[in-house]
């Protein structure tokens, strides 16, 4: 059950960081809560955006299959975020596959309640640009990575990056959903782990989560040309 005071989680959510109570209040009452267990389908790519999810809690994962049958994978995100914003914006559909990777609480705010707020405030939408735009170079570095660095280096910097509790980072679906991420074999990855472990950076992987041990030498391998 729901309580009055449950809007206010939309300030966690960074698209919202800049709005006032007031209008945090009316996108709540617009939205249409929703659940999702592990393994379903939040949207699918290429489907009409007509409403902005917000993750407010759990995780998912953003995928898309080539022409030719691959599936790649463009990263995870956790609550509190808003998933897609660029399809709201484009009319083009969904950009990719969304799939639960745990359990998910999510509000749906129609498309055209968000639209009307980007159109009465310039600071919301001063806001929004910033934030496309830095998610958008965020992509290039991304890409660049995966044309330019080995496997082992992109690795050694998701896992930096990725969420870690007590030094723990959470493999989610293992090592083929990794190897989706960086764009390689489950063998390359492996390999690539293997290594990591061998050198003392790591530690094992139990129960699905992996030991960062030497965070200072991984961000080296991360970077390897900056030695």
């Amino acid at each position: 059950m729901e309580s009055g005071e449950d809007w206010r989680r939309l300030r966690d959510v960074p698209l919202f960081a800049t709005l006032p109570d007031t209008d945090l209040r009316h996108l709540w009452q617009a939205s249409v809560p929703r659940r999702y267990d592990t393994g379903e389908l939040l949207r699918t790519q290429g489907a009409p955006a007509d409403h902005l999810l917000v993750l407010l809690d759990g995780r998912t994962a953003a995928s898309a299959t080539t022409p030719g049958g691959r599936v790649v994978r463009f990263g995870a995100w956790n609550g509190p975020c808003a998933l897609d914003k660029v399809a709201l914006l484009d009319r083009a559909g969904h950009t990719a596959t969304f799939t639960a990777l745990a359990p998910c609480t999510v509000r749906a705010i129609p498309r055209a309640r968000f639209m009307a707020l980007l159109d009465d405030s310039a600071a919301v939408r001063a806001h929004v640009l910033r934030l496309l735009a830095a998610q958008a170079r965020a992509q290039q570095h991304r890409l660049t990575d995966a044309v330019t660095l080995p496997c082992e280096a992109r690795l050694a910097a998701w896992l930096l990056d990725a969420p870690a509790a007590d030094g723990h980072v959470t493999l989610g679906g293992g090592q083929r959903e990794l190897a989706d991420l960086l764009g390689v074999t489950r063998v390359t990855v492996n390999r690539a782990l293997s290594r990591l472990r061998r050198d003392g950076l790591i530690g094992p992987a139990e129960g699905g989560r992996i030991k960062v041990l030497a965070p200072e030498l991984l961000a080296l391998r991360a970077a390897p040309d900056s030695r």
